[in-house]
């Protein structure tokens, strides 16, 4: 039988199941609690979704769709018995929760650590991961990091989301040679229903076995994955598919931009800016939206994370992605936000930042 593997000690799941603990700590002791229940048997669970496109709200998981999750997982990895699982994700979302419920199904040790910018920083170096799940703020601290690189490239499998993964982080990923995977899916999937290996290549998603997938006459991507609520689960993602099973994220059709009739996705046009942002306001995110405008319907603006507005800089990098880009695709206008507001999940809002840079 597995165990949870703490920076302190060791916990079986029996020891768990009965609730031998002592720990105060809010992260483990919610974590511990968590998984109690589940070798309890029980059966519904509450989870925060994200609020990344929307408003953050509370919705109730049955049991028997994360373990079908679960399954499906370790079907698309064949994962093996006695597998060693590192979880450093917040345990309050489907992602960290997922973690836990995938050791306790299969059967495998999972080291618990709290979320941290870098979670392998402060583990011990003589254990190798089978399987680990990380935001790609953590894989960059990692990699960022010459204690810990090395360890990073020994996680067999790890799977990468919750945020978008920047090209500079993609093209690190691919140089490293890492075993990753960016992930695609919702809280409504109770977590990902897709996978894409990260090898310098555009992402093409793979689904996971048992869930099909589709698109509407909008080219919106539609799932039916049997670890959802919804038999038909309607997307409001822009996709190409590729086959029966595979497809490329083009972005999320409630972002489109219609400037004059020109449309212009902003998670297709970002990557593109990347390099030239980074050359004028280095280390800063950014993202790309709309306001409203007389003449157009809608004006492209490029809103930047930046302690002060910098207006003279803020030109020369328009004029630069002038020279390199169609005019449609250049931003009419530069707004900056000091601190980004991101959701718990680590995205950043976009709609709660336009507001603010207004």
């Amino acid at each position: 039988m597995g165990k949870i593997i703490l920076q302190i000690g060791s916990l079986s799941f029996e020891e768990i199941k009965n609730s031998l603990w002592t720990e105060k700590d809010p992260y483990l002791e919610s974590s511990l609690r968590f998984c109690r229940d589940w070798l309890r048997g029980e059966m519904l669970f509450e989870l925060s979704t994200s609020g990344s496109t929307g408003t953050p709200k509370t919705i109730t998981v049955h049991r028997r769709q994360m373990e079908i999750s679960a399954k499906a997982t370790k079907d698309f990895f064949g994962i093996q018995p006695n597998s060693l699982l590192l979880c450093c994700l917040s345990t309050d979302m489907i992602a960290g929760k997922m973690m836990l419920v995938r050791a306790l199904e299969w059967d495998a040790d999972v080291v618990l650590v709290a979320p941290k910018e870098n979670p392998l920083l402060e583990l011990s170096m003589n254990r190798e991961f089978d399987f680990a799940a990380m935001v790609p703020m953590q894989v960059a601290a990692c990699l960022d990091s010459t204690k810990t690189a090395g360890e990073l490239k020994k996680i067999k499998q790890l799977i990468i989301g919750g945020a978008p993964i920047s090209p500079a982080l993609l093209e690190k990923i691919g140089m490293e040679k890492l075993n990753a995977y960016q992930t695609y899916g919702m809280t409504e999937t109770v977590s990902h229903v897709a996978l894409a290996k990260i090898n310098g290549q555009k992402p093409i998603y793979t689904a996971l076995p048992k869930v099909g997938i589709g698109t509407d006459a909008s080219g919106r991507l539609w799932l039916e994955a049997p670890m959802a609520q919804e038999k038909h689960l309607q997307t409001n993602d822009l996709v190409e598919l590729i086959g029966n099973n595979q497809f490329v994220w083009l972005g999320r059709a409630d972002f489109t931009i219609n400037s004059g009739g020109i449309k212009i996705q902003p998670e297709i046009l970002e990557p593109q800016l990347a390099a030239i942002v980074s050359e004028f306001f280095p280390k800063s995110d950014f993202f790309l939206s709309a306001l409203e405008d007389s003449k157009f319907g809608q004006k492209l603006v490029l809103v930047i994370e930046n302690a002060q507005p910098e207006q003279k800089r803020a030109k020369d990098l328009l004029m630069e992605i002038r020279k390199n880009f169609h005019k449609h695709l250049v931003p009419k206008t530069v707004l900056f936000v000091s601190d980004f507001m991101r959701t718990p999940s680590g995205k950043i809002n976009r709609r709660a930042n336009l507001n603010i840079a207004k």
